[in-house]
């Protein structure tokens, strides 16, 4: 798999979300982050000893990065691109790659080796993030159904046009066979 292969997310929606300040998207990233430990909650005790260090997980086809910090709550910021605050390690990738690879469609070691994700600093960091996420298998788009509650089926279907127009890997299909 090379970076031409993984889908991007479009010029135009990157240039639209350019404006937006980064503490709304920061915050519920946060919401869900919290929501998710909460109801994977080895997730975080599988990371450790590394649970205080910082990830800097930088989707290359937006203009946001974000710092997460496991222990923290977890806590998710936003900041944009080029004003990043320090952290332990970075992951970077077109955000099909990140998801994708949370969701299980790709390999976090062949996307690395064939260098569609870039990892810095502290790389036992990002594999302990990594085995954390993997052993979750986390779902987003059952995540945001759950959240919406009784409005669970139209996210449902909402994701799923978003995955069609955006080729954004938002749910797992190992754990749904891809139907909604």
């Amino acid at each position: 798999m090379t970076e031409t292969d993984l889908p991007h997310c479009p010029r135009l929606l990157a240039r639209a979300l350019q404006p937006l300040p980064p503490l709304p998207l920061g915050l519920a990233l946060t919401a869900l982050s919290r929501r998710l430990s909460a109801r994977h909650s080895g997730m975080l005790r599988r990371l450790g000893e590394y649970a205080d260090r910082a990830v800097l997980i930088d989707p290359t086809d937006l203009p946001f990065v974000l710092r997460m910090e496991p222990a923290a709550g977890p806590r998710i910021t936003a900041h944009r691109r080029g004003r990043a605050p320090q952290a332990a390690a970075r992951i970077a990738g077109p955000l099909s790659a990140l998801t994708g690879m949370l969701h299980g469609r790709y390999d976090g070691d062949a996307l690395f080796f064939s260098r569609d994700l870039v990892i810095e600093g502290d790389t036992s960091v990002v594999l302990a993030l990594r085995n954390a996420l993997d052993d979750a298998e986390l779902d987003l788009a059952e995540e945001l159904a759950a959240l919406a509650g009784p409005l669970g089926p139209l996210v449902r279907r909402g994701v799923t046009l978003a995955e069609r127009a955006s080729g954004l890997s938002l749910h797992r299909e190992d754990l749904t066979n891809g139907a909604f």
